[in-house]
């Protein structure tokens, strides 16, 4: 409903025509976008790397709109990082929920949620122990987890047939590395930079996506570079630097490698060494826009898109974004066509998280408008 109040208010203002004519132009790829706007190979390698924080491809539809949306938010607001760590943002959430008498429970596996009368009354822990609710479960996880484990038979049997049917995006591939100084950019003025880029441009983006979406390793993946230290030292000791690496172009099932160089296993699954071939073709890249770099190396840690699903359930495929974000699976049809304000088809019973409209990418945004119906 607020999505259609949103749409009544636009099509006010602007008039039906206008309001189609945006439509139109919100659905372009951000291909069409940055081609029509910029004559600068540059640029265009600048802007295109950013739709894959969104989870879409720079072919997707709507992935120009969403281009456009990151330009305005970086420039009005920057990205802003926590001081400390992240650790620090959930210290803070946590003594706010308990300031307000509410209770954090860690290390407590839900296995099931209990239903009674049509409703959802409590959960069910992997220990045994039953949690019982006032007013209602508030879930934030994916339709995967929600119709699946928690729920079981107790599904309806539509959100059964509809968690089937959705899909998943590409898988995510992370790389960390302590270093024994901070790195030397041969670019100028990328020691200051704590978010960057390492790609041939938007055809190179576009390249790796598919590739990865076909179940290859890229054989030249687009390299997001974090420099937390560039923003806040205390993240590393004294003189020390840290990098954080994400490859947002991996394949969920590895059936070959687009460079024809890594022998993907029968199976498809990742491994360890699989990992750590992919790996070092990354660190190949990163190292050569980067003077001595492995010698600065103090450590190193790979995570492919299986290990993070094995750290986070969730991220079903290693991919983070909670489920593919294409314009099908997105607005109010997220997570299915029949969704609508974060209710489930049993009474008690809500669903939030990326999987869920507005989507990933909006940390907390789900919950904030479940919070204001509740």
């Amino acid at each position: 409903y607020p999505t259609a109040r949103l749409l009544a208010g636009d099509a006010w203002r602007r008039g039906p025509r206008g309001l189609a004519a945006f439509l139109g132009e919100a659905l372009a790829p951000a291909r069409g976008w940055l081609e029509s706007t910029y004559q600068s190979e540059t640029i265009r390698a600048l802007w295109a790397p950013w739709v894959l924080h969104a989870g879409l491809g720079p072919e997707d539809a709507f992935s120009g709109q969403i281009a456009k949306v990151i330009a305005f938010a970086l420039e009005a607001a920057g990205a802003p990082i926590v001081k400390g760590g992240a650790k620090n943002l959930l210290s803070a959430f946590e003594a706010l929920i308990i300031e307000r008498g509410g209770v954090i429970s860690t290390e407590a596996d839900v296995a099931s949620i209990i239903l009674a009368g049509g409703r959802a009354t409590g959960v069910r822990l992997a220990s045994g122990e039953t949690v019982h609710a006032k007013k209602s479960i508030i879930c934030s996880v994916t339709p995967t987890q929600l119709y699946g484990r928690l729920l079981g038979s107790e599904a309806p049997k539509a959100d059964i047939e509809a968690t089937r049917k959705y899909r998943y995006g590409k898988g995510n591939f992370q790389i960390h590395y302590a270093l024994d100084k901070p790195p030397a950019w041969r670019g100028e003025g990328l020691d200051k930079v704590a978010l960057l880029h390492l790609t041939p441009g938007l055809d190179g983006v576009s390249k790796a996506c598919n590739e990865a979406v076909r179940g290859l390793l890229p054989e030249v993946p687009t390299i997001c570079v974090g420099q937390p230290h560039a923003l806040d030292p205390s993240r590393c000791p004294q003189g020390k630097a840290i990098l954080w690496l994400q490859l947002p172009e991996a394949p969920r099932h590895v059936r070959g490698d687009a460079a024809g160089k890594l022998q993907a296993p029968a199976d498809g699954q990742w491994t360890d060494a699989l990992r750590e071939a992919y790996a070092d073709r990354a660190e190949a890249i990163l190292a050569s826009h980067i003077d001595g770099f492995k010698d600065r190396v103090i450590a190193r840690r790979a995570y492919s898109p299986a290990d993070l699903e094995a750290m986070n359930i969730n991220l079903v495929g290693g991919d983070p974004y909670g489920g593919s974000s294409t314009i099908d699976q997105s607005f109010l049809w997220r997570p299915f066509k029949t969704s609508r304000n974060h209710q489930t088809g049993i009474k008690g019973l809500h669903h939030i998280g990326a999987s869920t409209h507005p989507g990933a990418g909006l940390g907390g945004g789900s919950g904030f408008l479940l919070a204001g119906r509740l």
